[in-house]
């Protein structure tokens, strides 16, 4: 498993459509220099051997896991999470509503509805409370873990000023890290979707596929990767197969001993396309925006992305814990290294201009150019 960044805990976002459940990934981002961490019972769950090889390895993304946190992490990855199905979101004051409910989740089979407030979880009241602290208690669990597959949650709800309690039995879900919405444009006619990747978990490339391939020839697409934090490289490259016919997506490794990343032939290489960025843009996601900008497929706009272009991958360890060690950096296909620099957008788009007005902008020149 090779990756170029993780989905740690408290990377999490309000925006397109609120906070999820599976954000909150039970994963702690780096163990402390102490070695050790207790764990729900109260034992320690050493990881010394992992935290002695990251501390010694002056690495700057290089992180420990335990097993136990590594298994959660490798769950994440695998694009799973434990929960009810639902994304939630603060709406002002102490407001908190449900967003959007996951089609075929324990909270979509009870009637839950996009827009009902969430006014407590197993008697808890939500108002007052950050969101990710709404995620946790809707997750379960002891701190840094989650409840298991059939564990009970009461929500308290209110549709339109009726107050009722819903018990729902937790479930293993799938991540849906990959959102398709069709954009109205009546001032220009043209056909637009927003097609935005939230991470880059198992599955999220053959998601892009699918999207773009449900999607009319003549229609333009805005890929949104703005506060995309990265995940597993390879699911990178196979978002970029959805756009590209084969070639280079990027190489990546140290020295002589460097790997190269093809995209599969058959992508859309017609429909206009803008790429969304900005500082949030990490990792993976600035290896798909960089190819994509390199091989002149796509426009890219907003700001300059973080600049995290290193990759890592996972030794476990003796005591069976996970040192993540950073193994090289990759380049996008005309050569360029992202590290520390990022990546430059074609447009930039500065304080208190609208993103993707912006970019419905330059997305409507290059319908008009085609």
């Amino acid at each position: 498993m090779v990756f170029v960044t993780v989905l740690a805990t408290g990377a999490v976002t309000e925006s397109w459509g609120g906070v999820t459940e599976s954000d909150a990934s039970p994963v702690s981002p780096r163990l402390s220099r102490t070695g050790a961490q207790e764990s729900a019972s109260g034992h320690e769950d050493a990881a010394y051997d992992a935290e002695e090889l990251v501390s010694r390895s002056g690495d700057r993304w290089a992180a420990a896991y335990t097993a136990r946190e590594y298994e959660g992490l490798r769950r994440a990855l695998d694009g799973e999470y434990v929960g009810v199905g639902v994304s939630v979101r603060r709406t002002g004051g102490d407001r908190v509503e449900v967003a959007r409910v996951q089609p075929g989740s324990p909270a979509a089979e009870a009637g839950v509805r996009a827009g009902d407030r969430l006014v407590t979880v197993d008697g808890t009241a939500t108002g007052g409370r950050p969101v990710t602290d709404v995620v946790a208690l809707l997750r379960g669990g002891a701190p840094g873990e989650a409840a298991p597959p059939g564990s009970r949650v009461v929500l308290g709800l209110d549709r339109d000023g009726r107050r009722w309690e819903e018990g729902l039995e937790r479930a293993r879900l799938g991540v849906e890290t990959v959102t398709v919405v069709p954009l109205d444009d009546g001032s220009t006619g043209t056909g637009a979707t927003r097609v935005r990747i939230d991470s880059f978990t198992k599955g999220s490339g053959e998601q892009v596929r699918r999207a773009v391939d449900g999607l009319p020839p003549d229609e333009g697409i805005l890929l949104d990767l703005r506060g995309n934090p990265g995940g597993l490289v390879a699911e990178a490259a196979g978002a970029a197969s959805a756009f590209l016919d084969g070639g280079l997506v990027a190489t990546y490794g140290n020295g002589d001993t460097r790997r190269a990343l093809y995209a599969e032939p058959g992508g859309n290489t017609e429909s206009p396309l803008v790429v969304l960025v900005d500082g949030g843009t990490m990792s993976a996601a600035e290896l798909l925006a960089g190819a994509l900008q390199d091989r002149g497929r796509a426009v890219v706009v907003g700001t300059r992305t973080f600049g995290k272009g290193s990759v890592q991958v996972p030794e476990e360890q003796p005591d069976g814990s996970v040192a993540e060690l950073t193994v090289g950096h990759y380049a996008t296909p005309a050569g360029r290294i992202l590290e520390e620099e990022g990546l430059a957008p074609d447009l930039v788009v500065r304080p208190g201009q609208d993103a993707q007005e912006e970019a419905r902008t330059v997305l409507s020149g290059l319908a008009t150019r085609s």
